[in-house]
């Protein structure tokens, strides 16, 4: 066997010393090292890191970035869950592993942390809102992925531990509305209204609720569907879930009425035409669905855009901001220079501020396309004699 020299050995030890020195973190790294399960700090030790952590992973990550594989945080965790396995009666350590475990969005772990603490401080406040935001997350968790069975569970136990909390009344009634449990759906968001008496949603879905039994789940489920849709800014998603609502049940005014009004935002005129010819034709339509009908109907003719300036342009008129109203009704006839209506009213704007040259040329554009416009065209006289 060759002999290796005791310079050749030194020389070698070098090396590797010099090579982990250049690997190694800084002695100035935050310690992210896992706890020492063969050496067990105390609990208040191992607390105290864990709080050191968590409040350098709150100081220098995003909120975005906050979740449990992230090394400030995953340590934090492990510390505290060391501190409370070695005092499970300590309250201060249940709570301090119930804040990390719910910053993080670590739902199960949070449930679990929370129902341990409370056990010893059922009557703490601030922590039972906690747990039951806790217990909304879960729910609504459940509830996106179709599980209507276990949603309202959770979403009741929010209830239980914070009872004004209106987040979870809207949902669990919202999950029962689903289901099919409309008297349940009612008198949860009658709950709800008397705690939000302002929330238009909360008032909206009441009604759905009070009527559910028109409609059948099918279309109650869609509509309801399409609602979160939106809130999620999934317009496209939406309209085809209102759709689906009205093919289940067509007598669903409120959601031929959603069904325009969504149409009309994405420029569907099509789809809006379909939905307030519908709406309008049924038992309670309004004179607002009777506007919308029209809306969409000329629209047909010269396009949405000039419309909405159009009738945009007529609020200002009817408000008496009639100079606004002049430049609206121009922009209109920009964006459809064969908009008969919108060049007469141009013509009116300028008569009445008594430009007669102005008038008499929107005039004679207004009578140029619709020559049975007999009031353009006896005010295209006027305008030509200057009176």
């Amino acid at each position: 066997m060759k002999k290796v020299s005791y310079v050749a050995t030194l020389l070698a030890a070098m090396t590797l010393n010099l090579a982990a020195a250049q690997t190694a973190p800084s002695t100035t790294t935050p310690n992210t090292a896992a706890p020492n399960t063969d050496a067990p700090l105390s609990a208040a030790a191992a607390a105290q890191q864990a709080r050191d952590l968590a409040e350098q992973a709150r100081t220098t990550l995003p909120k975005s970035d906050w979740n449990i594989d992230r090394v400030p945080w995953k340590q934090a965790a492990a510390y505290a869950d060391q501190a409370v396995n070695a005092e499970p009666n300590n309250p201060d350590y249940l709570l301090l592993r119930a804040n990390i475990y719910t910053d993080v969005g670590f739902w199960k772990q949070a449930e679990r942390s929370w129902d341990a603490y409370l056990a010893l401080k059922p009557d703490d406040n601030a922590a039972r809102s906690k747990a039951a935001n806790v217990q909304y997350n879960i729910g609504y968790a459940a509830y996106s992925r179709g599980d209507l069975v276990s949603a309202p569970l959770f979403f009741q136990k929010c209830s239980q531990l914070q009872p004004d909390n209106v987040a979870c009344l809207i949902w669990n009634a919202r999950v029962a509305l689903e289901g099919g449990s409309y008297a349940d759906a009612q008198r949860l968001y009658e709950q709800a209204a008397q705690l939000s008496p302002n929330d238009k949603t909360v008032t909206y879905f009441l009604q759905v609720a009070r009527n559910a039994g028109k409609y059948g789940p099918a279309a109650t489920t869609a509509f309801s569907r399409a609602y979160e849709a939106i809130d999620k800014g999934d317009k496209a998603g939406a309209l085809t879930l209102y759709q689906q609502a009205t093919a289940a049940a067509p007598n669903f005014l409120d959601a031929w009425r959603e069904q325009g009004r969504l149409a009309l935002e994405l420029g569907n005129l099509l789809a809006a035409t379909a939905a307030y010819t519908a709406a309008t034709a049924l038992p309670g339509a309004s004179a607002a669905d009777r506007y919308n009908l029209g809306l969409v109907q000329e629209a047909q003719g010269v396009g949405l855009a000039a419309v909405q300036a159009f009738r945009a342009a007529y609020s200002q008129y009817a408000a008496g901001d009639k100079a606004a109203a002049e430049a609206g009704f121009i922009k209109a006839t920009q964006l459809s220079p064969k908009y008969a209506k919108a060049w007469a009213w141009v013509g009116r704007t300028a008569y009445e501020r008594k430009d007669y040259p102005a008038a008499a040329s929107a005039y004679g554009q207004a009578v140029a396309l619709d020559p049975n416009d007999k009031a353009s065209a006896y005010y295209l006289k006027l305008a030509q004699q200057g009176k």
